[in-house]
């Protein structure tokens, strides 16, 4: 193998060959690819795309350059879900404990935040003693007795996809579909899932903004997975205003727990919740329909024992055993409190999503560079959703911040980021689409 050979042709516009992708993966896996070929063939795949046939093969090389775990002892239908990322999008912390109350068995390989977007591991690391890297046995074992285990990559799993995506990072690469899907999939197919829920996010809180983007990723994602064994269907949902009426690592931990006491009923992130929750269960055939699956789903939190199994995997993971039912003990608290407040009367029609998030990592709560601490106290939480009426001087959100300049400059961003008009806005679905 040749490295520049491939780079030259998929430069051209050719099609490679399966054993040509699988040998580069790999030998990018072994640092046998100096930072420049690899950099330049993310440029040619950038540029020239990748055929289905391409990906799926790019992807089981990615996949295939580390360890790939199997889960044939578990007894269990093996499932996960995976978002695009969003602002208030926690859904995976509920999503998880609720599916193996169900009966499945849940290893989710989650992220930190990146950009606008909070990360799940950055959410769970406001929990003391929370360890989101775990080793294998530890991993295995979790899973096994709690039903779920949201960890972070470890060095094994899929290294050539960590290395590429660094480089991607640097070299403006980071929007290729093909390259996208293959970093995406390989780690879920190294983790030894049977089926995969995924939510792509689409609005101005997205990394895709048009609908026409979302449905091009999603549609190569559902088709590469498949194509590579993995049953995998999309839902496409909204992410025009944030999905949580919180944003922020600790905020949104205690919105995990209101949700599954209940308090979160008849909102948008119960829709998206329930949805991929049923999608989970028809894919992993523990249920006979669509809505037999909302009913099991349901049944699983007012029952407690979503409840019970996320409070299992938060001790198994070094939590607190009563994390649960003294949350308020041990999330951490901003000493700064204060509300947004309305400046006219009417509906609120607009949200600048994106901006909202970056209020966020400006209060401390995300990352400018992969180094920065995070502050997992602030954020913003009594988000009121869009379409809500108003009158001038009433809450349409709290900032939680760690002094009085970050927690002043906070509210004027927040404020700034919603418009209000004297007429109600139409509503708009959350769930956009779904591709199967």
């Amino acid at each position: 193998m040749i490295p520049q050979e491939i780079i030259r042709r998929k430069r051209d516009g050719e099609t490679l060959e399966a054993d040509d992708i699988s040998d580069f993966i790999a030998a990018l896996a072994k640092d046998e690819i100096s930072e420049g070929q690899a950099a330049a063939f993310a440029m040619a795949v950038y540029f020239q795309g990748m055929s289905r046939d391409e990906t799926v093969a790019l992807t089981l090389a990615m996949r295939d350059s580390g360890l790939v775990l199997n889960w044939n002892d578990i007894g269990r239908p093996v499932a996960d879900k995976h978002s695009t990322g969003g602002v208030g999008d926690n859904v995976s912390l509920m999503l998880a404990p609720i599916a193996a109350a169900c009966g499945l068995a849940v290893p989710m390989i989650s992220g930190r935040g990146l950009g606008h977007t909070g990360g799940t591991l950055d959410k769970l690391q406001s929990v003391p003693g929370y360890d989101i890297m775990p080793d294998e046995a530890k991993f295995r074992k979790v899973v096994a007795e709690a039903g779920c285990a949201i960890v972070g990559q470890t060095a094994e799993l899929a290294p050539a996809d960590r290395r590429l995506y660094a480089i991607r990072d640097v070299t403006a690469t980071v929007e290729s579909v093909p390259l996208i899907t293959a970093s995406i999939l390989s780690k879920k197919l190294a983790a030894g899932l049977q089926s995969l829920v995924l939510d792509v996010k689409v609005g101005n809180g997205s990394f895709m903004k048009e609908p026409a983007e979302a449905e091009t990723l999603a549609r190569s994602l559902v088709e590469v997975a498949n194509g590579a064994g993995l049953e995998t269907v999309a839902l496409m949902t909204d992410m025009n205003q944030p999905l949580a009426d919180a944003a922020g690592n600790a905020l949104e931990i205690e919105n995990c727990l209101a949700f599954l006491s209940g308090e979160k009923t008849g909102t948008r992130l119960e829709t998206v919740v329930l949805a991929e929750a049923a999608e989970m269960l028809l894919a992993a055939g523990v249920a006979a329909n669509h809505d037999a699956a909302i009913a099991m789903a349901r049944q699983a939190l007012a029952s407690g024992k979503a409840t019970e199994h996320f409070s299992r995997m938060v001790h198994a993971l070094g939590g607190p055993a009563d994390f649960c039912e003294r949350r308020q003990a041990y999330l951490p608290v901003a000493p700064e409190i204060r509300p947004v407040v309305a400046d006219r009367a009417g509906y609120l029609s607009s949200c600048e999503t994106r901006a909202l998030g970056m209020a966020v990592v400006e209060l401390g709560g995300g990352r400018r560079r992969a180094s920065d601490p995070i502050d997992h106290r602030v954020g913003i939480d009594r988000i009121l959703a869009l379409g809500t009426k108003i009158e001038k001087g009433d809450v349409i959100a709290r900032i939680h911040a760690s002094t009085p300049s970050d927690a002043e400059s906070a509210m004027a961003a927040v404020a700034a980021c919603y418009s209000i008009s004297d007429e109600e806005p139409a509503k708009s679905p959350v769930i956009i689409g779904r591709i199967g």
